[in-house]
């Protein structure tokens, strides 16, 4: 359904979603069991039973929640926001003994990396994952770094590996002397990471993952380099899919990845939207493809959409490219604009949305009772090298 001008937050067309926690997703990148009896999500009194199990806790448990959680979840997080800021008022909390991660798996991999050993992270359900951070293995990448080494090009590319990859991946990144970044600090990322090879207007290059469009939007919109010094990598491909030739001449290796979310966003979506709102404000994701991005009016992280909508004038519209339950949250907090979702069909993320009141019930009440569930470790060795990186984008300018 398309929204009209006069109207205010229409909600997208229903689409078929796992029934959270119950059986196995064979096309997710985590498709495990619950352990354990999860409450059924319609019994009574599970706010109830969450707020006792909060109280029992008290400071011994600090509970996070990524923006795109549902509002049933939000409800109980003592802060929101993206992932690495989530992974750092974790660490911020020595004093907590649990820290609950609503959120997906590499987001509790990097709260565990920051955290002290003694403070344990748990994610309330493990198939909890993040399609795109699987579409890097540690083995592909590994034997995508020999395909460089190969094509004698190793010594000239340095690797950055966006926030929302493996903990092997970050390790593997810190390890050859890379960066970790996030969608805010992407461009200073790369420039960083050219500065090593030459700079920008050289010829060395970055082997970026695992979200090709972040890389792609952020090398050709904020660093000047064009798609015909864009290649892609395709690891299920004998060596990449990539000559030696293409891979001499490229500037910027990008990895074959994607967000299953932002990725579905389109250039018609925009065209649609505008059509139907006058003077909307198209906003959207830099995970979204190159065309939807020169089609947008802005272009920005998760914390970036949220400021924006903060700061807008009253009664502007705007059209958001963005995960649903982050965008139903910024349409009720600001009801003097006009907030549309840029699609017309739903588009939660399936695994993110995995995290529901019964699991962050039974997590809870497992911890009442002496029991810590769904931990998440990270291999010490991993979590070194991985700290290295991401003490590396910590220590870029601006950060």
């Amino acid at each position: 359904m398309i929204p009209t001008a006069t109207s205010r937050f229409t909600e997208p067309a229903p689409s078929a979603l796992l029934l959270l926690g119950r059986g196995v997703d064979l096309v997710s990148e985590r498709g495990v069991e619950c352990a354990g009896e999860l409450p059924a999500p319609s019994e009574p009194g599970l706010v109830e039973r969450a707020r006792a199990a909060r109280a029992a806790l008290g400071d011994r448990v600090f509970v996070l929640g990524h923006h795109y959680q549902r509002d049933e979840v939000i409800d109980f997080a003592d802060v929101t926001g993206d992932s690495f800021t989530l992974a750092r008022e974790a660490a911020a909390r020595p004093g907590a003994e649990f820290i609950v991660f609503c959120g997906v798996h590499f987001m509790a991999e990097s709260a565990d990396i920051l955290t002290s050993p003694d403070q344990r992270v748990v994610l309330p359900d493990l198939a909890a994952g993040c399609s795109m951070a699987d579409m890097a293995a540690i083995h592909q990448v590994e034997d995508a770094w020999d395909v460089l080494i190969e094509a004698g090009v190793a010594d000239r590319t340095v690797p950055v590996t966006y926030m929302n990859s493996s903990a092997a991946i970050k390790a593997f990144t810190g390890r050859r002397g890379g960066t970790v970044c996030t969608s805010s600090n992407a461009q200073v990322a790369l420039r960083w990471a050219f500065d090593r090879v030459g700079g920008v207007e050289g010829t060395g290059k970055v082997l970026f993952m695992p979200d090709q469009h972040l890389g792609r939007n952020t090398a050709v919109r904020e660093l000047g380099l064009s798609l015909d010094d864009c290649v892609v990598l395709d690891p299920r491909k004998p060596g990449g899919g990539l000559t030696t030739a293409e891979l001499e001449r490229a500037r910027m290796i990008l990895w074959r990845g994607h967000c299953s979310v932002h990725g579905r966003f389109s250039e018609r979506n925009v065209a649609e939207i505008r059509a139907a709102v006058p003077d909307v404000t198209v906003l959207v994701h830099p995970e979204c493809t190159h065309e939807v991005v020169e089609a947008a009016d802005l272009v920005g992280s998760t914390e970036f959409i949220v400021k924006a909508l903060d700061a807008a004038e009253p009664g502007s519209s705007w059209a958001l490219g963005t995960e649903l339950n982050l965008v139903r949250r910024l349409a009720r907090a600001h009801p003097d604009k006009q907030v549309h979702y840029l699609d017309s069909t739903v588009c939660f993320c399936s695994t993110m949305n995995r995290i529901d009141l019964p699991h962050l019930v039974w997590t809870l009440e497992s911890l009442v009772a002496g029991r810590v569930v769904n931990r998440v470790e990270v291999d010490p060795d991993d979590a070194h090298w991985a700290r290295v990186a991401l003490d590396q984008m910590l220590a870029l300018p601006g950060y």
